[in-house]
């Protein structure tokens, strides 16, 4: 099976600087685990959809929660792409 291709914004990858190095890697894994197994992340905290294509979940609970925003782009081609990485009070929903 064809794996996702999982890109970042360019906002989301300035936002991604911006993250304390254990965040970065919560998001490193959360990439990864998007291109082997898909958009739906049912199995990380809070996970959730937002839209039919927009998805979100948490990179870390508590104060401050970080969480990551993607959407599905395009299905047949297996695109996802990560629009926001950050905190929680500035997540865009």
């Amino acid at each position: 099976m064809k794996q996702w291709q999982v890109n970042l914004t360019r906002a989301a990858r300035k936002q991604r600087e911006l993250l304390p190095k254990g965040i970065k890697e919560q998001l490193v894994f959360l990439i990864r685990n998007m291109e082997e197994y898909g958009p739906v992340r049912g199995d990380w905290p809070n996970y959730g959809k937002l839209k039919p294509k927009q998805h979100h979940c948490h990179l870390k609970k508590g104060r401050p929660t970080y969480v990551a925003v993607w959407e599905e782009r395009d299905r047949e081609i297996r695109l996802i792409e990560v629009t926001y990485v950050g905190t929680h009070e500035k997540a865009p929903y």
